[in-house]
């Protein structure tokens, strides 16, 4: 499949299912090659056919949406932002929470992947943040995705070294077990997640948060319609004070969404006090 071909089909294709193709320019290898595979399974010759496919077979459109779905993810992805968050924003929660006189602290990870994000925030919890509170005050984490393969691999929690570059070094010797190329998050670090299939476009986890993480998805895939749409449930979900955390080179659709940029950096958001 030549990719020009490809990057018209996906032209094409990616508005009808409320997509924004901008966001997958960088990262349409993947899509495309699913698509290759896709079309071979049918016994198609290629794209057009599989255009003239989805025209008469209205349930492959539900396929198609899988096949669109990017999964780049590994632990302390983007390393200012976890730096802010072990040093900054998890501490002050934590803080907040046991003043307020609550007994835990509530996260949502919107498009977990395999889990690296929802076990790097427990790893930092139980490593970083309890020993300085001095009090042992849960971090509650609902991770949630759209790929119910990537979610058993999530609740598996063994992962492959390469995905744990980031993640500094002295963590990574107090949270995994080691045995050959895989690394297994050790028990205490996988508690208080819990992994669930949903699609932020249908469906949002229930309950308010004190911080969601919701990073290279919304707002690069979606369209800005439908990024609007979300990112008002998403606030509704987001208690006063608390914070939203989006991908390093995202930017949130135009509007008065009650939210101010955090230290002026350009992804992390706090709610505006009530």
């Amino acid at each position: 499949m030549k990719d020009l071909q490809c990057a018209e089909f996906m032209q094409w294709c990616l508005p009808l299912l409320r997509f924004s193709w901008p966001g997958f320019r960088k990262v349409r290898k993947q899509v495309c090659k699913r698509l290759s595979r896709r079309t071979g399974e049918l016994g198609l010759s290629g794209l057009v056919a599989y255009m003239e496919y989805l025209g008469s077979h209205h349930e492959e459109w539900q396929v198609l949406d899988s096949l669109c779905r990017v999964t780049i993810s590994r632990f302390y992805r983007d390393k200012r932002v976890f730096d802010v968050l072990r040093f900054e924003i998890l501490p002050t929660l934590a803080k907040r929470a046991l003043t307020d006189g609550e007994n835990e602290v509530r996260c949502w990870s919107a498009g977990c992947c395999s889990g690296e994000e929802p076990y790097t925030l427990q790893i930092l919890w139980k490593i970083c943040v309890l020993p300085v509170t001095g009090q042992d005050i849960p971090l509650r984490i609902i991770a949630t995705d759209t790929d119910q393969e990537l979610l058993e691999r999530a609740g598996k929690g063994s992962f492959m070294g390469s995905s744990l570059r980031d993640l500094p070094v002295e963590l990574i010797s107090q949270a995994f077990g080691h045995s050959g190329k895989f690394y297994s998050v050790l028990k205490d670090f996988r508690e208080n997640i819990g992994f669930a299939e949903q699609d932020i476009r249908k469906e949002l986890p229930d309950g308010i948060f004190h911080l969601i993480l919701c990073r290279n998805l919304v707002f690069t895939y979606f369209d800005e319609v439908l990024q609007r749409e979300i990112l008002g449930e998403i606030i509704g979900r987001l208690m006063s004070g608390g914070f939203l955390i989006t991908g390093i080179h995202e930017s949130l659709p135009e509007g008065d969404f009650s939210l101010k940029q955090y230290s002026n950096i350009p992804c992390i958001y706090q709610k505006t006090m009530a």
